[in-house]
């Protein structure tokens, strides 16, 4: 006896299902005037992001808010012009930043340090992240994990949390970043966490847990499983590719050292 044919799919479902571009039709040989009229719109807004204007102080006063202590600091990029054409520059503390570090660094208390940097989006940090560390701090506080202060930190790239967890002698840090606009999300987040910070790491040496946006991953969400990497980083003292992402299934798991003994 044959199985009742399954229900034919259309093309919209397929569209309601992704904010990717499918399906857009075509008027002659070009798009249709509405379809690309939504990609200049959305092309806009991702330039938009990544040139936006970065508020340190906005961020250090919502910081304050939590009752955390903020401390601001900048890259060695300087301006935004510079840190699109270097992202060398934007890797590590410019001079002043670096001594202010090094002066905490002696006094702080805390395994964790948390930096929030402007990244590729600022625009997604001043629209995530204040929210983002209002679910994350009540986790970490459950776990037992000390925070030490919270560094702003502007002309960003990730790798400048590497130089400023090592400052802040930290055991891992996590860095709270805007992510390269696309064309459906100018405003993600992503969150890099690196266990024994220092310069000269990889990202093969990080967690990354990223899409935090309003289309993505909620607050509560990424929370939990930012959380999650931080408590069994510092448990087994690795990041990357030696700590699986297994918060969705209760399974941590560690990969083997190929190098050890079987």
């Amino acid at each position: 006896m044959r199985s009742p044919a399954s229900p034919s799919r259309s093309i919209g479902d397929l569209r309601a299902l992704t904010p990717a571009r499918v399906a857009l039709g075509r008027s002659g040989a070009s798009l249709p005037t509405s379809a690309l009229l939504d990609f200049t719109l959305d092309h806009a807004r991702a330039r938009d992001a990544v040139h936006a204007a970065f508020d340190a102080p906005a961020l250090a006063a919502g910081l304050g808010e939590l009752g955390l202590r903020a401390i601001e600091v900048t890259s060695r990029a300087g301006d935004r012009g510079n840190y699109l054409r270097r992202p060398d520059l934007g890797r590590r503390l410019e001079q002043a930043s670096a001594l202010r570090l090094a002066d905490v660094g002696d006094d702080a208390s805390g395994r964790l340090a948390i930096v929030i940097g402007d990244g590729l989006s600022p625009a997604a940090v001043h629209a995530h992240a204040i929210a983002l560390m209002r679910e994350l701090v009540p986790r970490l506080a459950s776990a037992q994990i000390e925070l030490g202060p919270v560094v702003v930190a502007s002309a960003a790239r990730v790798a400048l949390g590497d130089e400023i967890g090592g400052l802040l002698k930290a055991s891992m840090v996590a860095v709270l970043i805007g992510e390269r606009p696309g064309l459906s999300a100018p405003d993600s987040l992503g969150a890099y966490l690196t266990s024994a910070p220092r310069t000269g790491l990889t990202d093969a040496d990080r967690n990354c847990v990223s899409n935090i946006h309003r289309e993505g991953l909620t607050y509560d969400e990424a929370a939990f499983k930012i959380a999650w990497l931080i408590r069994e980083g510092l448990a087994r003292k690795v990041t990357g590719i030696a700590l699986k992402d297994a918060s969705g299934d209760g399974t941590p798991q560690r990969l083997a050292d190929k190098s050890a003994p079987a």
